[in-house]
């Protein structure tokens, strides 16, 4: 059995919390060595110790460590998983910092509301161009030390980010993961009464938007029984909107939920209140912007932000000890697979697996470059897509507009390119009027100096 290192970047995250216990888990990479690098070198410490329980319960002889320099981290690696926020230090999750609150707040100013803020509109594309420069000086050094790594990304915007690596890097290759796609496999499964596996499904799309172009049950095509169960049922709060475009575009949207669905439609723009929100979201959306705006305002004093976050320190390291090791390694098809997917690309077994790579033909309609969430499958050289066949035109037209703003975004990202972010704002659905977002983009890009290097004239 191989014996590999595996570097988990972003290491402070939550993520890490039970993604340690799967690859911990995966008999076929024994012995290999897990290191763990953040910024935050406290929070990734406590969760280096979290790994190291994990680790000896596991009994695959797998060494845990955290490490303060990113070098030593990466040297040598063979696997890199990363859940990098790029909003900076912080005592939780990267929604709510101040620097995805300015996200959604300054587009509010504009008429632009925005839900989660992590895949398109204004905040997707800041949250970006925060974590771009961090990406790219990492993959600069891997291509020194660690070449051959296959980097496996689970952060937001998941295709701006696989898409900038890919381009402006020269790494073995980058995958991204994520459970959008597995969710709606489970969902058709429950309401069929049948297990995720007797389906065979085919979608496309890119990360948190996919629609369904075929499935099947033993050999059987059940599509139109599919969509008419779900015409039928009483919908659930919060998948009203996808549950429409189901019905109007002919093809079920694999992902249901509406928070990430608003990013790809120009539903919440050139609103003039929160009140005007669509679908159910209005009572959300006014106490969550009350909330952040709340949060902007409050003054803390250094003593209280040092009380914060040994709070919050304690709290993580208490709530780590009650995560026990899973029992099985995490299901490729209801799950992301992570330890698997690692495992299987180490001793070289052909298995499926769903990620974000470049398309090269698996949807011949669309740019080859585009990253989409496919089905691959796994060899020792890593995964290649499997062939899906041509978008639907509706889809096709939705996604070539997504695939050039992702582009946009991760040239202006890595370049520091001020107009071609600006190009980015005028793409997005949410578009206003050119000389209000050239005013909006300033705002932003000023609220979020610190963490944009590559932007020189800010």
């Amino acid at each position: 059995m191989p014996s590999k290192k595996i570097v988990c970047l972003g290491s402070g995250s939550g993520y890490f919390a039970r993604t340690l216990g799967d690859i911990v888990l995966a008999k076929g990479l024994a012995g290999s060595e897990i290191t763990l690098y953040d910024i935050d070198l406290e929070k990734s410490e406590i969760m280096a110790e979290h790994g190291r329980r994990l680790a000896k319960e596991s009994g695959t002889d797998m060494k845990v460590r955290s490490c303060k320099t990113l070098d030593d981290a990466i040297d040598g690696a063979d696997f890199a998983v990363s859940a990098i926020g790029g909003a900076g230090e912080s005592i939780g999750r990267v929604y709510g910092t101040p620097a995805h609150i300015n996200d959604i707040l300054i587009p509010a100013k504009y008429g632009i509301y925005q839900v989660v803020g992590d895949t398109g509109g204004p905040a997707g594309m800041m949250m970006a161009l925060r974590s771009i420069p961090a990406y790219i000086n990492i993959c600069k050094e891997m291509e020194k030390r660690c070449p051959n790594v296959i980097f496996l990304n689970h952060s937001n915007p998941m295709a701006v980010l696989c898409r900038a690596m890919e381009k402006y890097s020269n790494i073995r290759q980058v995958i991204g993961i994520c459970h959008g796609v597995q969710i709606g496999i489970m969902r058709i499964a429950n309401m069929l009464g049948v297990t995720p596996h007797e389906l065979d499904c085919q979608w496309i799309g890119t990360n948190h938007y996919h629609w369904f172009t075929r499935i099947y049950h033993k050999g059987e095509d059940i599509y139109p029984k599919v969509k008419k169960m779900l015409a039928e049922r009483q919908n659930p709060s919060g998948e009203l909107m996808t549950h429409k475009l189901s019905q109007i575009y002919g093809h079920v949207i694999v992902y249901p939920p509406d928070d990430h669905a608003f990013e790809f439609y120009p539903f919440n723009a050139r609103l003039s209140k929160p009140e005007d929100m669509p679908y159910g979201f209005a009572h959300e959306i006014k106490e969550k912007y009350e909330q952040y705006e709340q949060m902007l305002k409050a003054t803390i004093t250094q003593e209280e932000a040092k009380a914060q976050r040994d709070k919050y320190l304690k709290e993580l390291a208490e709530n780590l000890k009650n995560i026990q090791l899973p029992g099985t390694l995490s299901d490729p098809l209801i799950g992301e697979g992570l330890g698997s997917l690692m495992e299987a690309i180490a001793v070289g077994r052909r298995q499926v697996q769903i990620v974000n790579i470049a398309n090269k033909g698996a949807v011949p309609n669309l740019p080859s470059y585009a990253n989409l969430e496919i089905e691959a499958v796994t060899d020792s050289c890593g995964v290649r897509g499997i062939y899906i066949g041509d978008a639907p035109m509706s889809l096709k037209g939705l996604l070539e507009k997504r695939i050039a703003w992702q582009e946009l975004v991760a040239d202006a990202g890595v370049k520091g390119d001020k107009n071609l972010a600006l190009q980015a704002l005028l793409l997005d659905e949410m578009a206003i009027l050119p000389e209000k977002a050239e005013q909006m983009l300033d705002e932003l890009l000023n609220a979020s100096k610190k963490y944009l290097p590559q932007f020189k004239d800010i």
